[in-house]
């Protein structure tokens, strides 16, 4: 397995944090990439014709991606026609049945499943999925081995959770609203999900030691860090907090980058789950697209070595999952906590407002 060490000095391709941003029009004190920028300027890079790409409006402990369905989600190039799309729909519906009903019989009936769904299963099932909404995927890379490793990704669609679990099915971290989801939440629950409150800025603390202990016991965790899904043609930072987990741990960080485009063509946002956007609505327009591919990258393990800290580790994910294209500037999201007179947050609540 290559890998790759992070210490306290700067990763590389990382843009550097100033001071200043402009979001919706109105002067907003901030910091991050794009700070001080305009509208047209946050828009550089997006692609000839691309409309300018909104500000982050969230809050350092609570994300929120500006991304919403009317703005930033393409309809598709190629639709399939009517009976075909629906087809698709019932395959995947069709698939999650049979998923439900393994884990119930996995749960509940003695027999040589010993209470869990082995994960070669796991993993064929999740293709299958993407498969049946009409979504070619395809994995580089090393697949992470069978022990103790944090997989961090970028978050643009539903289709991003079975993707990851297809390269390694793994624990994955979840908002605690999901628990109470009929169905999909007790299969998260069965899937060993860890949920944290992200409501409860004191429950923090809790949830890193939770996945450490699981990176410990040799599991693999799956994270995305921006805290929300984006549109695709702009990405989120990487909170630093489940970053302190692996550091505990010593275990190593395996970022994976998720991209969606059209089969020989560009980069599209068909896939993206973002907003007020229902699932059913988003599951339907994938159904309904054509040419649709996954691409599904998996870069060298950050395996951190002494004096790394969350942060560095946090910053060299984040550049992992987002070479090799142009990247939207996106002012960081607002400070919503008094600041001292160094214009910072107080020290008691800043290593939770950076999580």
């Amino acid at each position: 397995m290559s890998t790759s060490s992070v210490d306290a000095g700067p990763p590389p391709a990382v843009t550097a944090p100033t001071r200043g941003a402009e979001a919706d029009g109105a002067p907003v004190r901030a910091v991050g990439r794009g700070a001080g920028m305009s509208r047209d300027e946050i828009g550089a890079g997006a692609g000839a014709g691309a409309p300018p790409h909104p500000a982050d409006a969230g809050t350092w402990w609570r994300p929120s991606a500006p991304c919403t369905p009317r703005n930033c989600v393409e309809p598709a190039v190629r639709a399939r026609a009517l009976p075909y799309s629906v087809l698709r729909v019932t395959a995947v519906l069709v698939l999650l049945v049979g998923g439900l009903v393994v884990n119930l019989a996995a749960a509940f009936l003695p027999g040589p499943l010993g209470g869990r769904v082995p994960p070669g299963l796991v993993r064929r099932w999740c293709r299958w999925v993407v498969g049946a909404a009409g979504v070619r995927v395809r994995i580089h890379g090393e697949v992470p081995p069978d022990t103790g490793v944090l997989l961090v990704a970028n978050h643009v669609s539903w289709l991003d959770v079975p993707l990851l679990a297809a390269v390694r099915p793994a624990r994955m971290l979840a908002k605690a609203e999901i628990r109470a989801w009929p169905v999909a939440g007790w299969l998260t629950a069965r899937g060993g999900a860890l949920f944290v409150d992200r409501d409860r800025i004191r429950a923090l603390p809790a949830t890193v030691a939770r996945i450490s202990g699981a990176l410990r016991a040799g599991e693999a965790v799956a994270v995305f860090p921006e805290g929300s899904t984006w549109c695709g043609r702009a990405q989120g930072r990487f909170r630093p907090a489940v970053f302190q987990a692996a550091l505990d741990a010593g275990a190593p960080v395996r970022p994976v980058r998720l991209h969606y485009r059209l089969a020989g063509g560009p980069a599209a946002t068909t896939p993206a789950f973002v907003g007020q956007d229902s699932l059913l609505a988003s599951v339907w327009r994938v159904a309904s697209a054509r040419g649709l591919v996954a691409e599904v990258e998996v870069r060298e393990a950050l395996v951190p070595r002494g004096g790394s800290d969350r942060r560095a580790l946090a910053r060299a994910a984040e550049a992992a999952v987002s070479p090799g294209r142009p990247r939207l500037r996106i002012p960081a999201p607002r400070r919503a906590a008094p600041l001292d007179s160094a214009g910072e947050p107080p020290a008691a609540a800043r290593g939770a407002l950076t999580a």
